[in-house]
């Protein structure tokens, strides 16, 4: 038996004061959760003040969370016993800009140490990760990436300009 759903978030997210931005959000699907607010700023070298966590930190704690939980969630449905997890992460990207010219980002490297307090073996831990990564939604967007589609507001309506 095959069961699909979808898993749907909308988020707004609005800049405040130098390089802090605010955004409010809520999962929608599979089921209505309650609101969750959380600010982003950039610390100086960027113009910010500091006064939250960077955006990457959220991309960086969202991925080996969402693998953490993952690897909880479907030891159970594996049957492999398990009596915690710990993830050491060491993620890293380049930047690169030619004079004055914004820079341009990309991945180097993600790490993960994946530490699991079980007594199962190597290949039952190794069956839990593999089931982990493809069920984590955030490792599944990085090994198939797809388009991030932008929109920008003229008037009343949003242009695709992508």
């Amino acid at each position: 038996m095959s069961i699909t759903f979808n898993v749907t978030y909308e988020l707004h997210g609005r800049s405040v004061g130098k390089m802090r931005n605010e955004v409010t959000g809520r999962q929608v699907e599979p089921s209505i959760e309650p609101e969750f607010n959380m600010a982003s700023d950039e610390a100086g070298f960027h113009g910010g003040d500091g006064s939250a966590p960077l955006p990457l930190a959220y991309f960086c704690t969202g991925l080996i969370t969402c693998l953490m939980t993952q690897i909880r969630a479907f030891s159970k449905r594996l049957g492999i016993k398990l009596e915690g997890v710990d993830v050491q992460a060491t993620i890293k990207w380049k930047a690169t800009s030619e004079g004055r010219n914004p820079y341009e980002a990309s991945p180097v490297n993600f790490l993960l140490d994946v530490d699991m307090d079980s007594d199962a073996s190597l290949e039952d831990q190794t069956r839990l990760l593999e089931a982990a990564k493809k069920g984590c939604f955030i490792e599944a967007t990085l090994a198939n990436p797809i388009p991030v589609n932008h929109r920008i507001k003229q008037g009343e309506d949003f242009v695709e300009v992508d």
